[in-house]
């Protein structure tokens, strides 16, 4: 789930103003616009220790404490019934040969987890396996080790919540659905800064081709403005703030009148700096940035017709998507790590200091309150707005009881790293 400048609270988001001149993360399908197999639907497999290649360890900026499990915050409350599907899940992703900018990020070492995976494999654990056996799996095979900052004192820092949200859709433009979601266009190049500057290694620019030379894609205007040479459209939705608060996110499923549901997929992005429109309707002194909430915007766009693009225009970002069809509704879409993400189960994390697919143990508070929020998560995703140690971006799940739990949460939390016992501290490719 690719969400290029948005990983941050829904109100953050809406009030935000910020702009990364090169997009230093991947899509979950892997490399932009590219077509990867879903890794749910395959088997787990689990390569001998002999056979993996042996890559030297990338050091992490995080610094790492060995705790006990009896030292994690409502451990032995955490329900564990149905996390097995992701822990096999997240294996398949650890296990996977993986070449191109995902290969680039600090990411588990495989030969760590190999062991490990392969007892899981040999199991016999199905997905619904209870919770207190896997328990007893993990006690037995991880150790946690406690993320510190710089001063060596336990990391804490901000804990946000993103989501998938649900929109309603058409494939023919027709009555209230008027307003598109594109598929990547053909023109739109994406070149990869490391293979001339290997300093740059992982960072990417997009753009087209004006004669002989590259010149920036597109603006979201310039788009709109040129009917004759849009990108191909998905499907047109019949809500404009909605259709945007989508592209925010980076992935959704939309609706369409036959009842049937599709999954909107994160494809590519035009490279255009994200500039928020809460902000801009405040500073045309329609609303105060207070005001700021996807409710106040609905209700502006409702009110103001004829000035709904121009509002859209003022984000000259513009996400581009795949269709995907939804085999398992309790997946949902790929993040940074091309796994599926499962509602309250992963997380998107700084990877200069967390390692992508590692499981988590993350404690902090629900939404708004000081009730406890504890428990395993698996750092599957990135996002611009996640820098620092233990900063986290809390995935909730599918629909808007979801999506009002993300866009509520700004709270403070701190995490211990599960790792093999027998591999020493967390380390990265």
């Amino acid at each position: 789930m690719k969400r290029i400048l948005f990983s941050s609270g829904l109100l953050a988001i809406l009030a935000a103003c910020s702009t990364v001149p090169t997009d230093t993360g991947v899509p979950g399908a892997g490399e932009p616009g590219a077509a990867a197999p879903n890794i749910a639907e395959q088997p787990l497999t689990v390569p001998t220790l002999e056979s993996m290649r042996d890559t030297p360890p990338r050091g992490l900026s995080g610094k790492f404490q060995q705790a006990s499990w009896t030292a994690l915050p409502g451990w032995r409350g955490d329900d564990l019934d149905h996390v097995w599907k992701a822990f096999i899940n997240n294996c398949k992703g650890l296990m996977r040969p993986v070449s191109g900018s995902l290969a680039m990020q600090a990411r588990a070492t495989p030969r760590a987890w190999q062991p490990v995976c392969a007892a899981a494999q040999q199991s016999g654990l199905s997905a619904d396996a209870a919770g207190e056996t896997v328990r007893r799996f993990l006690e037995q095979h991880l150790q946690p080790w406690r993320l510190l900052d710089a001063a060596g004192k336990p990391a804490q820092n901000t804990v946000t919540g993103y989501y998938e949200p649900l929109v309603r859709a058409s494939r023919k433009r027709e009555g209230a659905y008027q307003w598109p979601l594109y598929s990547a266009p053909d023109d739109l190049l994406t070149i990869d800064l490391g293979t001339v500057y290997p300093e740059l290694a992982g960072k990417r620019v997009r753009g087209k081709l004006a004669g002989k030379r590259v010149v920036p894609y597109d603006t979201r205007a310039e788009i709109a403005a040129a009917p004759d040479r849009q990108p191909p459209v998905i499907v047109w939705v019949d809500d404009p703030v909605e259709a945007f608060f989508l592209q925010i996110q980076g992935s959704g499923r939309a609706q369409l009148p036959d009842g049937g549901t599709i999954r909107l997929a994160y494809a590519d992005h035009n490279g255009r700096p994200y500039q928020s429109i809460g902000q801009w309707l405040a500073q045309k002194g329609e609303i105060t940035l207070a005001q700021a909430s996807m409710q106040n915007i609905k209700s502006w766009a409702k009110n103001n017709p004829a000035r709904v693009q121009e509002m859209l225009n003022a984000n000259p970002a513009m996400v581009f998507f795949s269709e995907e069809a939804i085999r398992d509704p309790e997946l949902g879409p790929r993040g940074a790590y091309g796994i599926p993400l499962i509602g309250q189960r992963a997380v998107a994390v700084d990877t200069t200091f967390v390692p992508l697919g590692a499981p988590l143990y993350l404690s902090t508070t629900y939404p708004a309150s000081s009730q406890p929020l504890a428990r395993l998560v698996f750092a599957q995703d990135t996002g611009a707005a996640i820098k620092g140690a233990a900063r986290t971006d809390f995935y909730w799940g599918f629909g808007d009881e979801a999506g009002a739990m993300a866009g509520r949460m700004k709270q403070r939390g701190e995490m211990w790293v599960l790792w093999p016992k027998q591999a020493g501290a967390p380390s990265a490719r």
